[in-house]
């Protein structure tokens, strides 16, 4: 099994960043890549950004690419998000997740295990 703990969320100016972490613990070593997504309120989750543990190979949406960049440290078994140029339209729980599969997972069902979110409020 395999732990995942978010935190860095809160409220912010449009305009503004945020950065959030994830903590990974337990069995690590049998994941591929680690994830991001977020969903907003009456909506459905979408992926937001992804990125391998090993090579550190990255893949982003298209509404936060050039705005948002994807880290890890394997060190820390932890991933982050670095969000800047902050939107309304961001507003949204954020929420990390692992995979096992060795793809560039952009899917709900690509993912085996996931945190309990963080929650990110960008103000107009």
């Amino acid at each position: 099994q395999v732990q995942l703990v978010e935190s860095g969320g809160g409220l912010v100016q449009a305009g503004g960043s945020l950065r959030l972490s994830c903590a990974a613990s337990g069995r690590t070593g049998s994941t591929y890549a680690m994830g991001w997504f977020r969903q907003a309120p009456g909506k459905e989750r979408e992926f937001v950004a992804t990125i391998t543990w090993i090579l550190g190979r990255t893949y982003y949406a298209d509404s936060v690419k050039g705005r948002f960049t994807i880290s890890r440290d394997n060190a820390k078994n932890t991933v982050y998000l670095l969000m800047n140029s902050l939107k309304p339209e961001d507003t949204a729980v954020y929420c990390c997740a692992a995979t096992k599969g060795f793809k560039t997972a952009t899917l709900e069902k690509d993912y085996d295990y996931w945190g309990q979110g963080t929650q990110v409020t960008v103000s107009s």
